[in-house]
Formats: C-alpha cells, sequence, structure tokens
C-alpha cells in the first residue's frame, strides 16, 4: 500500500464517536475505522492515520456536530476542510442511487467530496470569532427561553382573567396584573403560583439577556464592524453575521453571498405566468437575521418601508415584496462587510473608519438592483471557517 501519496480522510461525526474512510486521489478506499471522541479514542485515532503522513481531513458539519472534532485536529496542527451536509447528502445519493444513511455512507461521501471537490474551505481557528460565538448562542438561547416562559405565562393569565393579557407584555407588567387576580380555587391558586415564578424567572432572564446585549455590543465594537449601524440589525444580528460569515471575500460577488444567505429567488415560473418565490435554502439563521432586519424596517419609516411600498404598488404581492426587500437588504450587508474588510486591509486593527462616500452602511441601502436575479453558479474561491480553539 502507498502511505506517501496525499490522502483525504472522510469523517462522520458524532458527539460520542466518529466514524472514517481513507481515500486516495483515485478514489482507491485505503482504510476505514470507528472511533470513541473520549481521550483514548482519540488518541488510537490519531495513531491509526500515522500511517498517511500526506493528509487532510474532510469533517462534515465543521459549524455544527463536528466542530468539538475538527477543534482537537487544529490544535494538532491537521489540515482541516468544512464539508457542507448538503453536499455531502448529494454525494450519497449518487454513490449509493439511495438517500440511506449510515456511518459509513456517510464517511465514504464526504471522503468523496473532499476528494473530487476544490475550494472547500479550509477550518481555521479564529479566539475573537470564537468567544463571539459562545456569546450570540447563549443570548439566542436566552431569547428561546424567554419567549417559551412567556408563552406559559400568557396561557395562565388566560384561565386567571377573562381575555387574558395583551400580547406585548413585560415581565413588570405582567407582575402587576397578576396582583390583581386573587383565585380562591386550588387550580386558581396553583395557576397563580406558578405564574408567578415564571415572572421571576423571566425577571432573571432580562437581567441576563441585557448584560449579554453589552457585552456582545462591546465585543462587535471592537471587530471595527460597522453592521450595526444598518437598521434592524442589534449586537446578536451583527455577531451572528460575523461568526457565520467569518471571511467575506470567500463570495464573489453579492449574488454568490445573496444565494448563501437564502434570499436569491427561486424560479417558480409556469406556462406564461414568470414569478419568482422565496428559497428556502441557504444559510437558516442569516436568513432569520435579515428577517429581523426587514421586519423593523417596515414597522419604521425607512428606506426600506418605502421600497416595500414602491414594490406592492408595481402590483407585487406581499410576499413578493418582502423577497425583493430581504435580497435587498443581503446586499446592503454584503456591501457593508466588503467596505469594512477593505477598511480592515487598509488601516489594520485599530484603524479608524474613513469617510467612504461608496459605502451602503450609512443610508442603510445598496447601490446594486440585484433583487430578481437568480441563483448564480457555485464559487470557486477557497474561503475560510473560523472555529473555536481548542481548550
Amino acid at each position: 500500500m502507498d502511505t506517501t501519496s496525499r490522502v483525504v480522510i472522510g469523517m462522520d461525526p458524532h458527539k460520542r464517536s466518529v466514524t472514517i474512510e481513507v481515500m486516495t486521489s483515485d478514489e482507491s478506499i485505503v482504510g476505514k475505522g470507528r472511533f470513541a471522541t473520549d481521550r483514548d479514542g482519540h488518541a488510537a485515532l490519531r495513531r491509526y492515520v500515522q500511517a498517511w503522513p500526506e493528509r487532510v481531513w474532510a469533517i462534515e458539519g465543521c459549524q455544527g456536530i463536528g466542530r468539538h472534532v475538527a477543534n482537537r485536529l487544529l490544535a494538532e496542527g491537521e489540515h482541516v476542510l468544512d464539508v457542507p451536509p448538503k453536499l455531502s447528502a448529494r454525494a450519497r445519493v449518487f454513490a449509493t442511487g439511495q438517500g440511506r444513511k449510515t456511518d459509513a455512507t456517510d464517511a465514504h461521501s464526504v471522503a468523496l467530496v473532499g476528494t473530487r471537490m476544490s475550494g472547500l474551505r479550509p477550518v481555521v481557528n479564529d479566539e475573537q470569532l470564537a468567544v463571539l460565538r459562545i456569546l450570540v448562542d447563549r443570548r439566542r438561547s436566552l431569547g428561546e427561553e424567554h419567549t417559551r416562559k412567556m408563552s406559559q405565562v400568557h396561557h395562565l393569565l388566560l384561565e386567571l382573567i377573562p381575555g387574558g393579557a395583551k400580547k406585548d407584555l413585560s415581565a413588570a407588567q405582567a407582575k402587576k396584573l397578576l396582583a390583581t387576580v386573587r383565585p380562591r380555587d386550588a387550580a386558581g391558586k396553583t395557576r397563580r403560583r406558578v405564574a408567578a415564578e415564571l415572572i421571576t424567572d423571566l425577571e432573571r432572564i432580562y437581567q441576563r439577556k441585557k448584560a449579554a446585549n453589552k457585552e456582545l455590543t462591546a465585543l462587535v465594537a471592537a471587530t471595527g464592524t460597522t453592521l450595526m449601524d444598518l437598521t434592524g440589525i442589534g449586537p446578536s444580528g451583527a455577531a451572528r453575521l460575523l461568526v457565520e460569515v467569518g471571511d467575506i471575500t470567500r463570495f464573489p460577488d453579492n449574488n454568490h453571498f445573496g444565494s448563501w444567505t437564502g434570499t436569491a429567488p427561486i424560479d417558480a415560473s409556469s406556462g406564461d405566468n414568470v414569478r419568482h418565490r422565496l428559497s428556502r435554502g441557504g444559510n437558516r439563521q442569516i436568513n432569520r437575521v435579515l428577517h429581523i432586519m426587514a421586519t423593523v424596517q417596515l414597522r419604521n419609516p425607512t428606506e426600506g418601508r418605502a421600497y416595500f411600498d414602491r414594490s406592492k404598488a408595481r402590483g407585487k404581492t406581499s410576499n413578493e415584496s418582502m423577497r425583493l426587500l430581504k435580497r435587498r437588504l443581503s446586499d446592503i450587508v454584503y456591501r457593508t462587510m466588503v467596505n469594512d474588510a477593505a477598511r480592515h486591509m487598509a488601516t489594520g486593527p485599530g484603524g479608524q473608519r474613513g469617510n467612504d462616500s461608496d459605502s451602503s452602511a450609512a443610508g442603510s441601502q445598496p447601490h446594486t438592483n440585484s433583487s430578481d436575479k437568480p441563483l448564480p453558479g457555485p464559487a470557486t474561491t477557497d474561503p475560510r471557517t473560523p472555529l473555536p480553539a481548542a481548550s
């Protein structure tokens, strides 16, 4: 067996174990195995792959379930490529003729992608983005917890008070409202007690959210980004964009970025009826950031609101107008991040922001007209996927 040529080690990662397949450039399978992710299992994995000194790791989902393994390999000086799950799924269908998943077939599919495709993102350590990712994930979980508990409070108040409470209810308002309720039956008293406990939890969550927002604001500002200058993007949205996008230059243009954000239109024409619809693909977390951005702009007298109204006046439906607006905002975000990157390159870390008249950030409006451009072809760049450093 020739162990001197370069091999790709495809990996299907899980929390407790990983399955690998070692593949040469001619797609010959020269090794495979399953290893635990504890210390002994990882040490056994490292010993096993020493037979192939010229190796590169292709790991599925380095931004998700594969992150913990990628971290350890990076810390050990290994070269790691991020394989998007959609690519490995396609390879699995082509290789097996079906979409049936097993750990072995998944590892084989990942190895095929790593062997056949150029332009996969090398994974790198970035401490600043690692910290941002941890905090923005924590902020998201706090928001989800707040929503869940507030929903429970609303349900209990509906049973305690005829008509319930108003939709936009703060913890303080809920506490004041609950004080007016004096149920006499056992079930009513229990509802009131549980509601009071939930409101106390909400007050704690609010304080944690406030502290998280303050910390995120400072960290985002330290990166030198101007994303928070855009109407509808707060510290959480800006942080999410920074950690998910990483190096903005990996997108050749705004069309590729629009495809990645899921805002590039999908052709849904039929016969003489020419129309487009929203894409359900792309990065859903970033798509959510853009949706929140669009919603905020629609609720305020912004140019985004004016653009939406002009679209409706041209005969577009509300859904079509929202699609166009989100694509327009995707272009704004792209141009802003490109301008930030260019300024960072020109001034270096800590450089002062110049008066860039070509920036779209100031007015939150793009200088492009790409809202109706379809999905572009695949990019051929070699970007980087930031990951936190291993502890």
